[in-house]
């Protein structure tokens, strides 16, 4: 029997309602727990004001919801599969001949358009929100003393730091590494006073990130009402260290899907290992897949046709249990292909097609089995 396109509406609307309905208390807990977290790290800075901390935790909350996404799914999709059945409404349209995988189907489809604009429309913003979010911490000094602001991508290198009271930026047209050194091609420097007016400029050709401070070779040296000053070698101080540069490439969150490519192929360029960005962009590629098999594993759980034997409470548990321990199995990979111990696509695609075949097995055991 072919599933109606009124009765595929329904239940895709039922489902809706549920998962936005699940998705909402989930969001309103996280931002209830890290308003007083950062209440928390905040009593000892006089800078960080209530409306500073609301403004952290909502720059911080779509981050999270990507994070949780799965589950307010697989909630949502129990939610909705049980409230069906225990109104008899599934039972009648499985008498009538529409078969469990033709009333998920529509689900599945609601799900996986769910993923795609999770990737394509939603991700963008929520890196972006969390990058205003890392630079806010920075600002309100919740997360240990600093004074300096990183941003390493396809237009190279850029560094603000705080000497005294000058404002230093340096920016790098291209940037690669070479064991323990790091090479700068295209140099500039503008230093400003603490109220952000020019005072002097440095251009150089090429240059080398020391400790404690950049060699740049072949500078020139500009200031306002003076000639040009030229120096075959000039030492300029600095707190970045190599150190420093390769944690700040261990943040993908704060790269949106479009900027990822280009992001990687930088780093490999540069002669940096990107393994980080190449799993976090297949683990966003492979979430749609992993929305809608943890639809399959809630069906598994609340798809019972037979409600008067009870024990609802302990499948809704069961379910969520499942959900659980998928969940910490998708971090135990992730952890793999971190380590270098699994390739990215095995690590990033593993959990999506192992909970999608558990849970297809499942829905084939309790329909046709």
């Amino acid at each position: 029997m072919r599933l109606s396109p009124i009765l595929s509406a329904y239940i895709s609307r039922h489902f809706l309602v549920a998962f936005f309905g699940v998705l909402a208390i989930i969001m309103g807990l996280i931002f209830l727990f890290d308003v007083v977290e950062l209440l928390r790290r905040a009593a000892t800075h006089g800078n960080a004001s209530f409306r500073g901390i609301l403004l952290l935790a909502l720059f911080k909350l779509p981050q999270m919801v990507q994070q949780i996404l799965p589950f307010a799914v697989m909630i949502g999709a129990m939610a909705c599969f049980w409230g069906l059945t225990r109104s008899r409404e599934l039972v009648v349209s499985r008498s009538a001949g529409v078969s469990v995988w033709q009333f998920l189907a529509p689900v599945g489809g609601v799900v996986f358009v769910i993923g795609i604009l999770n990737i394509t429309a939603f991700n963008p913003l929520a890196a972006n929100l969390y990058q205003r979010y890392e630079r806010m911490q920075d600002q309100m000094a919740l997360r240990g003393s600093s004074n300096n602001a990183l941003q390493v991508g396809e237009g190279g290198l850029w560094l603000r730091e705080m000497h005294g009271d000058e404002q230093v930026v340096v920016h790098a047209e291209e940037v690669w590494h070479e064991g323990l050194t790091l090479n700068l091609r295209g140099v500039s420097v503008f230093v400003s006073d603490s109220h952000e007016k020019f005072e002097y400029r440095l251009e150089a050709a090429v240059g080398q990130l020391q400790k404690g401070f950049f060699h740049l070779e072949q500078a020139r040296l500009y200031r306002a009402d003076h000639p040009v000053e030229s120096f075959p070698a000039y030492d300029f101080d600095t707190q970045l260290t190599l150190e420093r540069v390769q944690d700040n490439f261990s943040s993908p969150e704060t790269l949106s899907f479009w900027e990822l490519p280009g992001f990687i192929r930088f780093f490999e360029n540069a002669g940096f290992s990107a393994s980080r960005q190449k799993l976090y962009f297949q683990s966003l590629l492979s979430s749609p897949l992993l929305l809608c098999a943890m639809v399959l594993v809630a069906a598994a759980f609340s798809l019972r046709p037979d409600m008067r034997s009870g024990g609802i409470m302990m499948r809704l548990a069961g379910g969520v249990l499942a959900g659980f321990i998928f969940y910490f199995f998708s971090k135990l990979v992730y952890a793999l292909g971190v380590s270098a111990t699994l390739p990215a696509v095995l690590a990033a695609w593993t959990p999506a097609i192992v909970t999608g075949l558990v849970g297809s097995a499942a829905l084939f055991h309790l329909e046709d089995g």
